[in-house]
């Protein structure tokens, strides 16, 4: 037995069996061959002449952090295997690049012993997301996603771009190839982890970007946004975020390549004829706590009709006598960072709190020059990046660009057509989204084209309740305002209740989101990632949890009689009772029902035994202070303690990355006749922390004669309909201090 080196050298006569376990020797070079353990479910393998691995960046890879995974290697002459506790990988060091020869996987899943050889294919690929939605009108295919029944995965990175000092460049050719392979059986979850091992986490979204969206492409004034704004106070729905699309700059560009018949498709200009003053205006919705993204199709760049113009020549040193306007180069620093600086400097300093880049143009600029990369994932990384200015979070809002634009929320899907077969499609297209890194779709609700519906919008809303954010889109005409309010005064209620709930919801959805982050769970996540052993979880691909404890089947068909009612068949995962959000009907897990939905309803369930943080309604529901915790418990079994983490910080900087947060576990317990809330003290601090909080305990099918105590002495408490149970209500106290509530019948 002989040592293993970080180097590994073969001679031609050297067959010695050498053994080791340990991580200092990873990554692992044999010959021409390099092999790195990123986690125990993940590893690279890289082919390169002359010793030119790669260690810098691309796209996709971006954390190329050496990582202790214990890996025990044996060797037999020219062969190598190398086990970790999820895989085995063997490698024939015959002096050949990879192929069905010299590579292969075997690992352990269901019992039974799998292989994967280079060649072979997904069978049974789970689907991800898509780039676009655009004039989508039903079903289409999708890209695959990272998980898979078949229990492994391949992401080959092979001849991408190096990224390295903020710029694309060529690969060099000696770098011959560049493979990842994911090997997890069912246990998706680590599949994910691995995945943000290399590509890095999701980041935290700054938190209104999961309100309430209001956008119309229509020209509208700066009266009109008002109008809009005060039409959403009127009919009582909530608002964070005022979309100003493509008309809020001027079109009289007189060069460019153009876009849809025109070469007024790119500006940077404020349109002062329908804004005349739009610092004003941006700070009067900011005042009210009302975020503002204008729309940009960034294509032809900055031209000599823009107010920005000469400031941005000279910046470059551009002499247009002699040279001309540049055109837009995206794979330029220099002619980058004069953009960002001219084009999106002024109205960012006026108040515009992000940018929507609708990048469309693929068919005409498909690559960034001197890059073999495409437009969208470039620019969705140049935007990101840029949003990060002033110690703000990072906030995207684009079409999808592959493997790795998990980095950059929030995604755009693009102009897909309102009809009941894309309702369908969407739904299932959320949930397998996340299987990719795309947790957080921002759907044009209702569809961006058609969709005159009443019914249709109204289950599109529903369905809306649960996703990423609730955000209306819809394409210029007289008739397609999909302000809720415009559409029937039995529909405007039923929407009405979708938007409160959101509301009400924001406290645990914004707690979600943190998991995104921390545990690289999908916000939509298929039933099969919680339980990946139950085969009925993957057989409902109208279903999804929306975190933790919540669970949708939206209804995506149209309803029958009066109350347009829909029969919808619901599967109910084992390991508790499931509580309707809408009636609080209980059905019994591991059991599939029939949940008679009319329009005023949709199927959202509630994992019966854990707490459930909410808060007040509020027409800001992603910035008004939680003054007041709401912890609703739909009942448990007895002998059952759960418990939950709400998690909040200031909901804009990068201070969560320094620890600038805090949390409150919260656990329910019942036992016997007994059952207690409590609300722990809460842990961590961050700016603008409210120092005081209220707590409303719910807990729906509690009644009859109780004993109620909070923190041991007797305490009222109040019967509520709409919950069918009671509630109890704690006076303002120290967020410090816990609260014990416990209810005995």
């Amino acid at each position: 037995m002989i040592k293993c080196f970080r180097r590994i050298c073969l001679s031609a006569v050297m067959s010695v069996m050498c053994i080791c376990s340990s991580a200092v020797e990873n990554p692992y070079v044999i010959g021409n061959s390099r092999v790195t353990f990123i986690t125990d479910n993940l590893v690279r393998v890289e082919y390169a002449f002359n010793g030119k691995f790669l260690d810098d960046s691309t796209l996709f890879a971006v954390d190329r952090t050496p990582r202790p995974v214990d890996v025990k290697v044996e060797r037999d002459g020219r062969k190598y295997k190398f086990t970790t506790s999820a895989m085995c990988l063997e490698l024939d060091n015959d002096g050949c690049p990879f192929g069905q020869k010299n590579l292969r996987a075997t690992w352990v899943q269901d019992g039974k012993e799998k292989k994967w050889d280079l060649p072979d294919e997904q069978r049974g690929n789970l689907q991800g997301p898509v780039v676009t939605l655009d004039a989508v009108s039903g079903p289409i295919r999708r890209m695959e996603g990272l998980l898979s029944r078949d229990g492994w995965y391949v992401i080959n990175d092979t001849g991408k771009d190096v990224y390295k000092n903020g710029c694309l460049q060529y690969r060099d050719r000696d770098h011959v190839q560049d493979i990842y392979l994911f090997v997890y059986g069912t246990d998706y979850k680590a599949a994910l982890r691995s995945l943000a091992a290399v590509s890095g986490k999701v980041p935290m979204t700054r938190k209104y970007v999961h309100g309430s969206w209001y956008c119309r492409w229509w020209p509208y004034t700066a009266d009109d946004y008002r109008e809009i704004v005060a039409g959403y106070k009127e009919h009582d729905f909530p608002m964070d975020v005022l979309v100003f699309d493509m008309d809020w700059h001027r079109k009289d560009g007189l060069i460019g390549t153009g876009h849809a018949g025109t070469r007024g498709w790119t500006g940077y200009s404020w349109n002062h004829k329908l804004i005349p003053d739009p610092k004003g205006l941006l700070k009067e919705f900011a005042d009210q706590n009302i975020y503002v993204t204008i729309n940009d199709h960034p294509h032809d760049g900055l031209r000599p009709h823009e107010d920005a113009f000469d400031a941005f020549i000279k910046d470059l040193g551009v002499d247009t006598a002699k040279s001309g306007v540049p055109y837009f180069d995206a794979g330029d620093p220099v002619y980058m960072k004069a953009f960002f600086k001219h084009a999106h400097g002024p109205s960012e300093e006026m108040g515009v709190a992000f940018w929507w880049l609708d990048w469309q143009q693929d068919y005409s600029f498909p690559i960034v020059r001197g890059t073999t990369t495409k437009h969208l994932p470039w620019l969705n990384e140049l935007y990101y990046l840029d949003s990060k200015k002033n110690n703000l979070r990072g906030a995207g809002f684009s079409r999808w660009g592959g493997w790795g634009d998990h980095r950059h929320p929030i995604q755009f899907s693009g102009d897909a057509v309102g009809n009941w077969k894309m309702l369908t499609f969407e739904v299932d297209l959320t949930t397998t989204s996340g299987n990719a890194g795309c947790f957080f779709w921002a759907h044009d609700i209702g569809g961006f084209y058609a969709g005159m519906d009443k019914e249709l919008y109204t289950r599109w809303t529903q369905f809306g309740l649960l996703n990423s954010s609730l955000r209306i889109h819809s394409v210029v005409g007289e008739k397609n305002d999909r302000r809720p309010w415009l559409w029937g005064e039995r529909e405007e209620k039923a929407m009405r209740r979708i938007y409160h709930m959101r509301s009400q919801l924001m406290p645990y959805i914004y707690s979600s989101v943190r998991q995104c982050h921390t545990d690289m769970l999908p916000l939509n996540r298929g039933l099969y990632i919680e339980w990946p052993e139950v085969e009925e979880s993957y057989k409902h691909p109208g279903q999804f949890m929306y975190g933790d404890m919540i669970m949708g089947a939206p209804v995506t068909e149209a309803g029958e009689g009066a109350d347009f009612v829909v029969n919808k068949s619901v599967y109910f995962p084992e390991g508790c009772d499931w509580y309707s959000l809408f009636t609080g009907d209980a059905y019994a897990g591991g059991t599939t029902a029939t949940v008679p939905t009319p329009l005023e309803e949709s199927p959202v369930f509630v994992k019966g035994g854990w707490p459930l943080p909410m808060q007040p309604y509020t027409e800001r529901m992603a910035s008004t202070p939680l003054s007041r915790l709401i912890v609703r418990c739909y009942p448990g079994a007895d002998g059952c303690e759960n418990s939950y983490t709400l998690y909040e910080d200031d909901g804009v900087t990068l201070d969560y990355e320094s620890g600038r947060y805090a949390t409150t576990k919260m656990t329910y317990g019942r036992s016997a006749d007994v059952t207690t809330v409590t609300i722990g003290a809460v842990d961590g601090e961050y700016d603008a922390q409210p120092q005081k909080r209220a707590y409303s305990v719910e807990l729906p099918g509690v009644e009859g004669k109780l004993k109620v105590k909070v923190n041991g002495r007797k305490a009222k408490w109040s019967y509520d309909e709409t919950i069918k149970g009671i509630v109890v209500d704690v006076p303002e106290t120290d967020i410090r201090k816990s609260v014990v509530v416990t209810v005995k019948k």
